[in-house]
């Protein structure tokens, strides 16, 4: 319990206190008022939904423990529809738990979970639980059953610290067991993968000499090394499944340009997936110049592409004539069929449902043999996250970035300040340079506090008349997208107002000033992105991150982060401290993620025995392992295929 006097805004606790006064407060709305008082100070209860048995009781109750959020309100500090019980003295002892507060949704009160618990409790006091650990192995040595009785009622000298930290052994238990079915389930994938088959790739190397003859720059060591263990793996006779990683501007582009010119080289096609269709046109288009000069035709299939040119470029994947097609979701309909598909590459591949992963690699499926997959993010994602949600793939890491870029200098101004950015822009474009200013919405919205990318470019344009300003999201018809982005890349255009559609793909190195539009409503991996589009000439280039004040703690934090380092690894490890996995990964489309109870920020330390435990379960125990996946990840053993 928190003294009233040592409540802050925005903060849960706990408090116990003397009722002073109840009574009804007229006002804009209706509210029961209750005064409650301790050593320190007084704190007031408002209740808006209230009736007169409940202002009856708490005239009556004498004294009170209540939890809830502190607020600033009328009166100060205040806490809106608290929970609350009457209690008979202060520091009353002898409770038979510590009372649980579950995460919620509208709808459902704490009184309905404790309920709801509660019931389980007593289905579990009259069933046995299984225990489907062996003895001996991590976490088996606390019940189960034990672990969850402790945790949904913990007594009275819990150490409350632990608990709210995630450190309590019981709780090491649950996740224990929870991080043990899924790296489980992803082995599972790995040993399956293990035994198929895949064409063995191995070329003379002559497509891939000609294109690094072609480049006029040498490749860093680091693509040369993840190269060639892309060559071992596709020549091996298994299925590759390899993610690569890097930060922004390291070029995981030519290493995936150049497994696929080891795939070419042996008869075979490529499939490049892309999450947007700007991101898929930037990739046909470097792919293409790199390509067609080696007699190599590449194709783009996406929604909007005409009638016709859809139909040529499915009869050249058909007949084999088209080596490489880049694409989003229209790869992997039913009317695509590809003659021979030996390479699936999948570029920002946690934007990806597993489905989406599984039907396009089914394209290349015959006769027992899968096609090899290489997956790419740019998306810089801490080791320890990347070795438990990638446990079925190979890691590779490209940790160096090409001679000659230049780093880019990172401001956080409000946007009271934006007429001083404005004239920022015009002073760089004066002088030759190019700017980018990203809007996190297309269309004006009454309920979110953002600059629409249409307004935005009309405002910029009059307040600019000197430049021409240029306008890309996903709604602008794709010729007229791509006419943009070559007048951008040629010069012609100064400024281009876009949504954050160009996250990721777009390689401009005269563009060297970026204006993020209400960054704090962008993660952390995200505004790194967006601003790797800068810094890619010799020029010093520059960050503007704009936002709308007030700012939370979170945004605060996240925007001091992208201001201290350009270290997309260590922005990652902060995104994961603030935002947790979910976000970072996107754990809502990979399938197997989705942990209920494991937080991956603190689990690092029990990755060594949840892989050992996992080995001897498969090699010792392999009846418990079907029953552990079903108990933690159920229904989901389909995704073990993708």
């Amino acid at each position: 319990m928190l003294p009233i006097a040592t409540l802050l805004p925005g903060v849960e606790a706990v408090v116990e206190g003397q009722v002073l006064d109840v009574r009804i407060e007229a006002g804009r709305r209706r509210s029961l008022v209750c005064l409650l008082a301790d050593m320190s100070g007084v704190l007031t209860l408002r209740f808006y939904h209230f009736n007169a048995s409940q202002q009856r009781g708490l005239r009556e109750a004498g004294r009170l423990r209540c939890f809830g959020e502190a607020r600033r309100g009328r009166n100060g500090i205040e806490m809106y529809h608290p929970e609350y019980r009457a209690v008979s003295g202060a520091g009353e002892a002898g409770e038979a738990a510590l009372t649980p507060v579950y995460p919620s949704a509208e709808g459902l009160q704490q009184g309905s979970w404790r309920s709801l618990t509660s019931q389980a409790l007593q289905m579990l006091d009259n069933s046995s639980l299984v225990e489907l650990l062996p003895a001996g192995l991590a976490g088996a040595s606390v019940p189960l059953a034990t672990a969850l009785r402790y945790l949904h009622r913990p007594p009275p000298d819990a150490p409350v610290a632990e608990l709210m930290d995630g450190t309590h052994p019981y709780q090491q238990r649950l996740a224990t067991e929870e991080l043990l079915a899924h790296h489980l389930g992803l082995l599972l994938i790995r040993r399956r993968a293990r035994t198929q088959h895949a064409p063995v790739l191995a070329d003379d190397g002559r497509l891939r000499q000609r294109l690094l003859e072609r480049l006029g720059f040498t490749p860093t060591a680091a693509q040369l090394r993840v190269s060639a263990e892309i060559r071992s793996d596709l020549g091996s006779g298994r299925p590759m499944l390899r993610l690569v990683q890097g930060d922004v501007g390291c070029g995981k582009t030519l290493v995936a340009a150049l497994a696929a010119l080891t795939v070419i080289g042996c008869g075979w096609q490529v499939a490049i997936m892309a999450p947007t269709e700007l991101l898929a046109e930037q990739h046909l288009r470097s792919f293409a110049a790199w390509f067609e000069p080696l007699g190599l035709r590449c194709v783009l299939l996406g929604g909007r592409l005409p009638a016709k040119e859809r139909r040529a470029a499915l009869a050249g994947i058909a007949d084999g004539t088209i080596e490489l097609a880049v694409g989003t979701h229209a790869l992997f309909q039913e009317r695509v069929s590809f003659a021979r598909l030996g390479l699936v590459i999948i570029d920002e591949q946690h934007r990806f449902g597993v489905h989406q992963r599984l039907a396009l690699r089914e394209k290349g499926a015959a006769d027992g043999s899968a096609p090899h997959q290489l997956v790419m993010t740019a998306t810089p994602i801490p080791r320890t996250l990347a070795m438990t949600a990638y446990a079925d793939l190979d890691y590779s890491l490209i940790d160096e970035l090409p001679p000659g870029r230049t780093p880019v200098t990172t401001a956080v101004l409000a946007n009271t300040r934006r007429a001083e950015v404005v004239e920022r822009v015009r002073a760089a474009c004066a002088e030759g340079r190019q700017a980018y200013w990203v809007c996190t919405l297309i269309e004006e919205s009454e309920t979110l506090q953002a600059q629409a990318a249409e307004a935005t470019a009309a405002e910029l344009a009059a307040q600019l008349p000197e430049l021409r300003v240029g306008l890309v999201h996903g709604r602008v018809a794709t010729r007229e997208r791509l006419a943009t982005m070559d007048a951008f890349k040629r010069g012609e255009i100064g400024l281009l107002v876009a949504t954050t559609v160009i996250e990721v793909g777009v390689d401009v190195p005269r563009a060297s000033l970026m204006i993020i539009e209400n960054a704090e409503r962008l993660g952390l991996a995200q505004l790194h992105q967006l601003r790797g589009r800068v810094g890619r000439g010799s020029v010093a280039s520059h960050c503007v991150l704009l936002y709308q004040p007030p700012l939370s703690l979170n945004g605060r934090a996240r925007l001091d982060a992208m201001r201290d380092t350009a270290d997309g690894f260590v922005l990652a490890e902060r995104d994961l401290a603030l935002r947790g996995p979910g976000e970072l990964l996107g754990t809502r489309q990979t399938g197997l993620m989705g942990l209920r109870f494991a937080d991956l920020r603190r689990v690092g330390g029990l990755r060594p025995a949840v892989r050992t435990a996992a080995a001897t379960l498969l090699e010792r125990h392999p009846e418990s392992v079907e029953p552990l996946l079903e108990r933690w990840l159920p229904g989901r053993t389909r995704y073990a295929e993708a």
